[in-house]
């Protein structure tokens, strides 16, 4: 039996920051070693450029953040319209799947090295049409897929830390369509848990428009929407205004993969899921037991989130429910989907295989009347 679980105190974290998840949580590094990444295509990436000293991996946004006043990049303060660009990481050779490598003190290392880390290279802003257009040109490049994921983060996330996390989603899945991430303006700080609620409630109207742009004026085929903790808050506040609007929307995006969903658990149930399934035939949502950033958060609101099952697994019509319990070694088991390699392949499966969760070998569970699935390798 795993050891019961002591709740860190309220606000709930959510570090994506992996300078952060370091200095608090040095655990983090002595974790199991890392499943090998999957097997590479023959042919090359069209997102990720190589070298002999690391590789170089660009991918798409949009914001609404301000800019900030210093280096020229995004912070945490509200933007007054959507801003478009791309941003270059680097991948050492050395990346271990999961993981976003940074500057460690316990090696002595004091500064970022595109060699040992993941770095921004650059960022290159672009207008709307600009965007619209070079998402269109990399869909039609030679070995893409001609699909797109976006991305959007959760709480505690600063711009940079969506871009790497983006990066390395991509690396790891070797996806070759359009990666994309949206950045709504979250302070990227533990103490900024209330202001990032409401700059997320703030950021449903213009991720609506970001979609409904995207899905009208990209050229791609298929689209995957993917929210990670707060982050599904507005994306899945967008979606329900952009399928009320536009009911031709509906069938328009190919899966929305929700993750660690920091939702209350009756609210979704009640009101967000059946609107999401009126508006999309597949959709996936993953949650565990194990989660301490979600258990903070209800302490933090009172009730339960949709991601953690410690009370009961949310299972509603029309969204598969993957429990993935046991499978993040993290302090907070809390960004399995980006960290935890049962986790990363199976969502590889989902984008690249297009398979459902009956057909990618996962346990099959009842419960509330209702049917969800276990990945292998989690706890029973």
């Amino acid at each position: 039996m795993r050891p019961a679980r002591t709740p860190p105190p309220p606000p709930p974290v959510e570090r994506e920051n992996s300078r952060q998840a370091e200095r608090f949580e040095p655990e983090y590094k002595s974790a199991p070693a890392r499943l090998p990444a999957p097997a590479r295509s023959s042919s090359p990436n069209p997102n990720v450029a190589r070298d002999q000293a690391f590789a170089r991996v660009t991918v798409m946004f949009g914001t609404d953040r301000g800019r900030s006043p210093k280096g020229g990049g995004f912070g945490g303060a509200r933007g007054t319209g959507i801003s478009y660009g791309e941003v270059a990481v680097s991948v050492p050779q050395g990346h271990k799947t999961g993981e976003i490598e940074a500057p460690s003190l316990w090696k002595l290392e004091f500064r970022e090295d595109p060699r040992k880390h993941m770095v921004i290279l650059d960022r290159t802003p672009l207008t709307r049409a600009a965007f619209l257009n070079r998402v269109k040109t990399r869909a039609q490049a030679p070995g893409a897929s001609g699909s797109s994921f976006v991305f959007v983060h959760g709480y505690n996330v600063a711009f940079d830390d969506a871009a790497k996390r983006t990066a390395q989603i991509t690396y790891d899945l070797d996806y070759r369509g359009v990666p994309v991430f949206y950045s709504w303006p979250s302070q990227g700080t533990l103490q900024g848990y209330t202001t990032d609620e409401n700059n997320a409630q703030w950021s449903e109207a213009n991720l609506k428009r970001f979609l409904l742009d995207f899905a009208q004026k990209s050229g791609v085929k298929d689209i995957y929407l993917i929210a990670h903790s707060m982050g599904n808050r507005v994306l899945t506040g967008a979606l329900r205004q952009a399928f009320t609007e536009q009911p031709k929307l509906k069938g328009r995006f190919k899966e929305i993969i929700l993750t660690a969903p920091d939702i209350d658990a009756e609210i979704f149930r009640r009101d967000i899921a059946p609107a999401l399934a009126a508006g999309c035939d597949r959709i996936t949502l993953y949650a565990s037991d194990g989660d301490n950033a979600l258990l903070a958060s209800k302490k933090v609101h009172g009730y339960p989130r949709a991601g953690d099952t410690a009370e009961g697994i949310v299972v509603v019509p029309g969204i598969e429910t993957i429990d993935a319990s046991g499978l993040d070694t993290s302090f907070l088991e809390h960004s399995y989907f980006a960290t935890a390699p049962p986790v990363i392949s199976d969502i590889r499966r989902v984008l690249l295989d297009g398979l459902r969760a009956a057909r990618r070998g996962l346990e099959p569970r009842t419960a509330g009347g209702g049917s969800y699935w276990k990945l292998k390798g989690a706890k029973p």
